[in-house]
């Protein structure tokens, strides 16, 4: 399994040792006020498990982001696929703590995943959802370079799909776009 490293966070694969971060912040109603609201312990123990069998099945999945000086649990970001099948774009998610907000860690997460994206996994396309009125993540993905494509329905509910394009991702990159930095 793939360990990222960014300025600030390190990347590790989703596991059992990460569970009491991960409850602490999926029980946290705030944090999951634009994802169907706060999990319990068995929840939390259940996405560990699926995040786990997309690992061993695609080779990625979702990350513990730990800070990188003191190895705390800050969020969780990750690739998978809309609507976790192989056949659709790749998908990139990410969440922080609430102690975490508004440092740039979600933007820093995500920038590390469009690269590992594009340049590891291949990726022609990557794609984020949001709820509606969750600005903050459409201010990432702007920051990202991403693009709303319209409205579409994943997992039971009408969301704006935002994408970007490896080609678009890479004049940027040659363009000395902040996605190379």
């Amino acid at each position: 399994m793939t360990i990222l490293t960014s300025t600030r966070l390190r990347f590790e694969p989703l596991d059992d040792v990460h569970f009491d971060g991960l409850h602490a912040m999926n029980g946290d109603p705030e944090v999951m006020r634009w994802l169907h609201g706060p999990s319990t312990a068995d929840e939390t123990r259940a996405m560990i498990g699926r995040v786990r069998a997309r690992w061993a099945a695609w080779g990625y999945g979702w990350w513990a982001l730990l800070d990188a000086a003191s190895g705390e649990m800050v969020g969780a970001a990750g690739i998978q696929h809309l609507g976790f099948d192989r056949a659709n774009p790749h998908e990139l998610g990410w969440r922080l703590r609430r102690a975490s907000w508004g440092q740039g860690l979600a933007t820093e997460a995500a920038f590390t995943l469009v690269r590992h994206g594009f340049e590891t996994l291949d990726a022609p396309r990557l794609c984020a959802i949001r709820d509606p009125g969750n600005d903050a993540s459409r201010r990432v993905m702007d920051k990202l370079g991403m693009r709303l494509v319209g409205m579409q329905v994943w997992n039971g509910e009408t969301v704006p799909v935002h994408a970007l394009e490896r080609t678009d991702w890479e004049a940027n990159r040659a363009g000395n776009h902040k996605a190379a930095r």
